[in-house]
């Protein structure tokens, strides 16, 4: 039994996930292991290459995806969103965040892709849930929980969230989630191709992410885990989504906040392609090295990560995902960078020691701070291990 066997171990079975796959490496040192079973009460055990629903990991993706179009010169970070998405021409803004959705004003700039990228456009989630303006997210767009085929197609959900005013001036305020959406249809628009299309030629394709999609074909539903909540009072877990479920055929809204699901193999191809400065195994140039700094950097101000504390912990935010700016438990490192997925799934690198760590569990986090075993899990990744 290896040690990060020992370390989620306790984790799973039980009032746990029904299992869990893990995979740290450090260098050329890597450490895998696979727990328990795809689904509560079966008997197929939990594999390497099971497939799981990632959720927010889809973010850093997606991310990558918008600066190989900046790359080619189809977009420029600090351009207006509007000529690609007209719905966002003349956004307004809420006087106060917490106040009616009609008391507003004119947004004071345009929206710009930098914006959408660092998460200050406007849109999103913020520390009190409770404000109208975000309840029209819950309401009127399905933000929240990934549920695939519940939100409307890409051109619907725009109209949609061009009746939602933003919660702050664009540029003023780190708010969560919805701008990854934003981003995928954008993607969609300047590449004229559909996001799951675009994703697969230019990113899943040359990375070998062979399982990485936006659904499962049915040929290897075998492999694809149940999904899950903490059952009441300690009990065993309920089921939320079953593998013949939402993600058993294509969604007629591909999330670019948390639509994907994958691998721990496919998941650290992706990391193994930052760690190199955008470069794949074969040497093909997916991201410049400027890019994958630009991802991989904090843009935000202190009082915007304090704003944020519910779901940064006092960290930053590069394009995509977190970014450590302080230390304050043991693993967080300066510069790492990655994200958590609320299915129960994280993923992260340390560019400075070359370290990935991929955890993909099947049990939902009941919120955004990151449950035991996310922490158990980064505090063996950060030291020396056994692999």
């Amino acid at each position: 039994m290896s040690a990060l066997h020992e370390v989620l171990e306790p984790y799973v079975g039980g009032a746990g996930a029904p299992g869990a796959v893990a995979l740290v490496a450090r260098g050329d040192r890597v450490e895998s292991v696979a727990l328990g079973y795809a689904r509560a009460g079966g008997d197929t055990p939990m594999a390497p290459d099971s497939l799981f629903r990632v959720a927010s990991l889809t973010k850093p993706v997606t991310a990558a995806a918008v600066l190989m179009l900046a790359e080619e010169g189809l977009l420029t970070l600090d351009a207006p969103v509007a000529p690609w998405l007209p719905e966002l021409a003349s956004p307004v803004v809420v006087r106060r965040p917490d106040g009616p959705v009609d008391d507003v004003v004119p947004a004071r700039r345009p929206v710009t892709v930098e914006d959408l990228l660092t998460f200050r456009a406007g849109w999103g989630f913020p520390s009190d849930f409770g404000h109208p303006a975000v309840g029209l997210l819950f309401s009127e767009l399905r933000q929240g929980p990934p549920q695939p085929q519940g939100v409307a197609p890409p051109d619907e959900w725009m109209a949609a969230l061009s009746r939602i005013p933003l919660l702050h001036q664009p540029g003023e305020a780190w708010l969560y989630n919805t701008c990854s959406d934003v981003l995928g249809v954008l993607i969609a628009r300047v590449s004229g191709r559909t996001l799951p299309g675009f994703l697969a030629e230019r990113i899943f394709g040359p990375l070998g992410m062979a399982d990485t999609a936006f659904s499962v074909p049915e040929g290897v539903l075998g492999r694809f885990t149940g999904c899950y909540r903490a059952g009441p009072e300690g009990g065993a877990p309920e089921l939320v989504d079953a593998p013949d479920g939402q993600w058993s055929h294509p969604p007629a809204f591909p999330s670019g906040a948390g639509g994907l699901v994958s691998t721990a193999p496919d998941l650290y191809a992706f990391a193994r392609m930052l760690l190199a400065g955008g470069r794949a195994e074969d040497g093909r140039v997916l991201l410049r090295p400027s890019s994958v700094r630009q991802m991989t950097t904090d843009w935000l101000s202190p009082a915007q990560r304090r704003g944020g504390e519910l779901f940064l912990e006092g960290q930053g935010w590069g394009f995509g995902g977190s970014v450590d700016v302080t230390v304050r438990d043991p693993w967080n490192v300066p510069g790492r960078y990655g994200w958590v997925g609320g299915t129960g799934t994280a993923a992260h690198i340390v560019p400075s020691t070359g370290t990935a760590a991929v955890l993909l569990t099947q049990l939902e986090m009941s919120g955004p701070t990151p449950p035991p075993v996310m922490r158990d899990f980064w505090t063996y990744a950060a030291g020396p291990g056994r692999p």
